[in-house]
């Protein structure tokens, strides 16, 4: 489980393949599926063309030993992710995904095949999401591995939503269940240690298949976003949850100029998280709240979109939008309140 998933019996130098035979090599499985996309790669650049919506653009950086660690994250699982991240963006802007670039730095410790893993990855989240993959650049890097997305969607701009559209009396709504993410990241750092201390036991993340899924293979919420469609919502903000709860809400009420008061009672956390972090000496309310990764939605709707709202069961409503200068709360179960402050991830942050 946790040796370094780079190499396999037969190991291809990348030096022996050469670049253009590599590009030639990853682009041979990925088809072209968006009608906007008239030219992917192969030209100095790809050409779109969208017909009567915007476009939105998106891009993030995973750099080898800080937004990933192979001792236990799959090459192929790495791809996956790289891109899904991206598109969480997207959804988070109610727009659909369409095209993605990506560029990648690569030292001499991988191969062709520990390349042609992690595009497994990339092509298996193209396929699923149906977007297409229009191009990028493969460079040689000093150190590790540096994967940067770009991805691009379409909307018509009078539904495309910002962080900064939210109205005083709106409800505060969040997809799915949060902290798993964070509670699979414990998990594997817990067991890499074990492994490190002595590599002769054997690691076991047995029955923990959920926390760790969310953290290796997360999901974008297109579900929601495809839900919005068919209702004909249009929230007021949205955001998605990268970097915990906290952050987020605090995001959405300074681009909005609002404060809020969120219930604890109401933040869905699934029972297997609850559990594991108990059993981590943690309060599952700080995973929610600081942990991070998880890609869920975070947005405000109007009070006459909340009948719709409550027709799905991968939402839930944990509190309403308040004027400024009421703050940005948490009521707990104790019935106490709390300032709600950044704990969540911050990614020009030294580690200690």
């Amino acid at each position: 489980m946790l040796s370094l998933p780079l190499m396999s019996e037969k190991r291809t130098e990348i030096s022996e393949l050469g670049e253009f035979k590599l590009i030639d090599r990853i682009l041979e499985k990925f088809e072209t599926q968006q009608d906007s996309t008239i030219i992917g790669p192969g030209d100095d650049a790809a050409i779109l063309l969208p017909k009567e919506t915007a476009q939105v653009v998106t891009t993030d950086i995973l750099i080898e030993g800080i937004h990933f660690d192979l001792a236990y994250c799959p090459l192929k699982h790495l791809g996956y992710k790289s891109v899904v991240v991206n598109l969480s963006d997207v959804y988070a802007m109610n727009a659909e995904p369409k095209q993605i670039l990506i560029s990648l730095g690569i030292s001499n410790r991988f191969s062709v095949e520990a390349i042609d893993e992690l595009y497994e990855g990339v092509h298996l989240a193209c396929k699923e999401y149906s977007v297409d993959l229009v191009g990028g650049d493969t460079t040689a890097s000093p150190k590790g591995l540096v994967i940067n997305v770009v991805a691009i969607g379409e909307q018509r701009l009078e539904k495309i939503v910002k962080r900064s559209g939210a109205q005083e009396g709106d409800a505060l709504c969040v997809s799915g269940n949060l902290g798993a993410a964070y509670i699979g990241l414990q998990l594997l750092e817990r067991e890499k240690r074990i492994f490190l201390e002595n590599p002769s036991i054997k690691t076991d993340l047995s029955g923990h298949e959920y926390l760790v899924g969310r953290q290796l293979k997360p999901s974008a919420r297109k579900d929601i976003y495809e839900f919005f469609k068919t209702k004909n919502i249009v929230p007021t903000s949205m955001i998605d949850i990268s970097d915990g709860l906290s952050s987020e809400i605090i995001h959405l009420c300074q681009k909005s100029n609002l404060g809020c008061q969120i219930e604890e009672s109401e933040v869905p956390i699934a029972e297997e998280t609850a559990q594991q972090a108990i059993a981590f000496n943690i309060d599952p309310i700080t995973c929610a709240l600081s942990g991070g990764e998880d890609y869920e939605l975070l947005f405000t709707v109007k009070i006459s979109d909340l009948p719709a709202i409550r027709e799905n069961m991968n939402i839930a409503i944990i509190g309403c939008m308040l004027d400024e200068g009421l703050g940005i709360k948490l009521h707990t179960k104790g019935d106490n309140y709390h300032d709600i402050i950044s704990l969540g991830w911050d990614g020009l942050k030294d580690e200690e």
